[in-house]
Parts: structure tokens; C-alpha cells; sequence
């Protein structure tokens, strides 16, 4: 695990195996015994658990007014990176639960959201170039 790291976020799951096998095969992570990390998306790291009962698992709810639930937000430095592992994750079966799309106002923004196999949503997203340029 690199040291440039300041936190982590650990992920109760309902089958420790097939979530390692999800994290490596499709989404491309290099996954040890709990660690997942992927090069090139500094500063994220993840830690599996094997959940004791199904209950155990707890993605994060929609939020009251609308939209989609996150539990991972990914920053990634150019759009084009952004967009090759959003069909990278779809080549490898990935469920993109939200489609890439743009919000104007502080960025521009682009986002896209995968859903793992617990229900788990990773927001992969992030402004091209400096904040203002298009």
C-alpha cells in the first residue's frame, strides 16, 4: 500500500472472494489479501471485509432530494482518462448505474458511476484542465 496515502475506505462485502475478483478483473484494481488500489487514481485506496451477515453490507442511500447514492468518489486528471476507464469498466462488464454526463458550473465536471457487486457506487469524475477552461 503506498505511503501517500492519508485514509482509506473500508467496504463490509457479501463474498470476500468475488469482491477481490471484481476489483481486479473488472474495475482493474491490484488487490492483496484486503487492499485494493489501482495506478494512475492517487490517493485511492479501499479495504474489503468479509461482512458477517448480508445485513452487514451498507451502501449509502439516495440522497432525500434526488439523484444517485455514492459511497467512492474517484478524481481523475483529464477527461480522457475518465472516459477510457469508463469503457474499459463497461468492456469488462461493468454496471455503469449513471451514464457519464456534464455539469457546467464548477469545472465543467464530468462524472460517471459504476455499481459493484454489494451495491456499492463508485463516482469516477473529475474537471479537464483548470477549472473555467473548456
Amino acid at each position: 500500500m503506498s505511503n501517500k496515502l492519508s485514509s482509506l475506505t473500508v467496504l463490509m462485502v457479501s463474498d470476500l472472494a468475488k469482491a477481490q475478483t471484481f476489483y481486479r478483473e473488472v474495475l482493474g484494481f491490484n488487490v492483496t489479501d484486503w487492499w485494493v488500489e489501482r495506478g494512475g487514481l492517487e490517493g485511492v485506496a479501499l479495504k474489503l471485509f468479509q461482512a458477517a451477515e448480508p445485513s452487514d453490507v451498507k451502501p449509502n442511500p439516495r440522497p432525500s432530494g434526488g439523484g444517485y447514492a455514492v459511497d467512492i468518489q474517484v478524481y481523475t486528471d483529464t477527461w480522457a482518462q475518465l472516459d477510457a476507464l469508463c469503457e474499459e469498466f463497461r468492456s469488462k462488464g461493468a454496471v455503469i448505474a449513471v451514464e457519464p454526463f456534464i455539469i457546467p458550473e464548477g469545472g465543467p465536471w464530468k462524472e460517471f458511476v459504476v455499481k459493484d457487486l454489494d451495491g456499492y457506487h463508485l463516482a469516477f469524475g473529475g474537471i479537464d484542465g483548470e477549472p473555467g477552461e473548456a
